[in-house]
Order: structure tokens, then C-alpha cells, then sequence
């Protein structure tokens, strides 16, 4: 009869590393790479999560009804793309936190957005203007992400690419009809496009966490994605009458967890039920 394992004598040693795990902000990870996956993902995730927060503060504040529901649509959509790329930073990470838990439950230190999408709504033309230059950002970031060395990327491109694909389509419409409408509408759209310009400059600086996805091959360098997004914006903002600002100054920070005030106010309101109500569920 072989012998049954020790199970009355603890074993001193995996509890004590239990108990530093516990008191850690982040899991062990087995190398490198696994850190940096996990903030590659989170700021995937905390993009989508922000920019469709903030498209949901229109719902029943639109200038329209078409439009009403069509920023609400997109809101969704960004929404369910958190909830794939969130969830999958909860597996990478190994604590056992959902992406719930990674949306409702970190303070605005941890969220790894860019500043643009936190902004504040401000008037539809800064809106639809954030959009727009965040949209023609995503579309080439996802279209490189379709080649990630790690399935589990890819997939989750492939999804949300469908959905991303239609979001710039209709914000690139919207930005040449408003920018070539009338004097006022002309107006508005570039002082949101010179606005909001040296905030969209930070999609394309990279950082060690960029250039260690890059040389996995998991995603694309975000500086190498710079030449495409100037194609895009360039073509339809020259459509649209609208002169591009001749700027090069960056606003960063917010891919390295150093935000605005206005993200606080967005987790004040946004994490309010699950910090409450601890395990809240309907």
C-alpha cells in the first residue's frame, strides 16, 4: 500500500510565500514577459473601459436620437471589449481577480489609459473628435494585433476589430460632414481637433512595456503605427477642411498609471456600487 502524503505538518515555507503574495500588488510572475503582458493588457482593457464610459454620459444627452443611440451602441461595444481584455489580465496576472474586479475594485494609480480618453465630453465636436482620433489609433493597433505571437490577442482583435472597423467608419463621416458644414460647425471641430491633438500624440510613444510586447511579437510598437494613423487622419481631415495643428508637444502619463483629475471623478461614479457594496450582485 504506498504511503499517503503529510498532510498534518505544515510546510513553513510555501506558506510564507503565500502571505507575501497576499500583501503584493501583483502576483509573481514566472518572467518578465508576464508583467509586461499583463500591462499591455490592462491599458488595452482601461482604454476601451473609459472611452466607453465616457460615450455613455450622452445616453439621453444627445443632439439627436440617432445620435443619442449610436454613442450609447459604441459605449457597448467598448464595454464588451474591456470585459475580454480585462478578463484575460486576471488569467495572465493569476490572483484570482475577474475583470470586474480589475474595473471596479483598482485606484486611479493602476488604470493604464491614455489621457484622451479620459477627458471630459465637453461639447459633441470635442466628443466626436476624441473619437475620431482615437478610433483611426485603434482600428491600426487591432489590424496589427491580428498577427500576435499569443492566440489569446489575436482572438480578441479579431472580435473587437469588427466593431472598431464600423466606429471609425461613422466618426470619420461625422468629423468631414460637421468640419465641411457650416461656419459654426467648422468652427467647433477644429478647436476640439487642436484641443485634443497633443493628447492623441501619446498612443504613439512607447515605453518598456511597448518595446518588450514588440520584440515577443505580441503586439505592434505603437511608434511603428504612427505612419498609418497619419494616412488616415491626415486624408480625412483634409476632407474635412480642418488644418492639422503643427505640434509635436505630447500630453503623457496616463499609459504609466499618471492621470488627471477627471479620471477620479469617472471612478468616483463608475466604481460607486462595488466599493459600497462589496460583492454587490442582481
Amino acid at each position: 500500500m504506498p504511503s499517503l502524503p503529510d498532510v498534518m505538518t505544515p510546510d513553513a515555507a510555501r506558506l510564507a510565500a503565500r502571505q507575501a503574495n497576499e500583501g503584493s500588488g501583483h502576483a509573481p510572475a514566472p518572467d518578465a514577459d508576464q508583467d509586461a503582458l499583463f500591462e499591455f493588457l490592462l491599458r488595452m482593457g482601461d482604454n476601451a473601459l473609459i472611452l466607453g464610459h465616457r460615450n455613455s454620459e450622452w445616453c439621453g444627452h444627445g443632439p439627436v436620437l440617432e445620435e443619442d443611440i449610436a454613442l450609447a451602441n459604441m459605449a457597448l461595444d467598448l464595454i464588451g471589449q474591456t470585459s475580454l481584455w480585462l478578463g484575460l489580465a486576471g488569467e495572465v496576472e493569476g490572483k484570482g481577480r475577474s475583470a470586474d474586479d480589475l474595473a471596479y475594485l483598482r485606484d486611479a494609480w493602476d488604470f493604464r489609459n491614455l489621457l484622451l480618453v479620459e477627458r471630459p465630453n465637453g461639447d459633441f465636436a470635442a466628443t466626436l473628435m476624441r473619437q475620431f482620433l482615437f478610433d483611426a489609433f485603434h482600428y491600426h493597433q487591432l489590424t496589427g494585433l491580428l498577427k500576435s505571437a499569443d492566440q489569446r490577442v489575436a482572438d480578441i482583435a479579431a472580435k473587437a476589430l469588427k466593431e472598431v472597423s464600423y466606429h471609425l467608419e461613422r466618426s470619420a463621416e461625422q468629423v468631414i460632414a460637421l468640419g465641411d458644414g457650416t461656419t459654426e460647425s467648422h468652427r467647433r471641430m477644429q478647436d476640439a481637433l487642436d484641443d485634443q491633438w497633443n493628447y492623441a500624440l501619446e498612443m504613439f510613444l512607447s515605453d518598456e512595456t511597448d518595446k518588450a510586447m514588440a520584440d515577443a511579437g505580441v503586439a505592434p510598437d505603437p511608434a511603428s503605427l504612427r505612419a498609418a494613423w497619419d494616412d488616415t487622419v491626415t486624408s480625412v481631415l483634409t476632407e474635412a477642411t480642418l488644418t492639422i495643428p503643427d505640434s509635436t508637444y505630447v500630453q503623457k502619463g496616463g499609459k504609466q498609471g499618471t492621470h488627471t483629475e477627471h479620471l477620479g471623478f469617472i471612478l468616483a461614479e463608475m466604481q460607486f456600487l462595488q466599493r459600497a457594496y462589496p460583492g454587490a450582485s442582481w
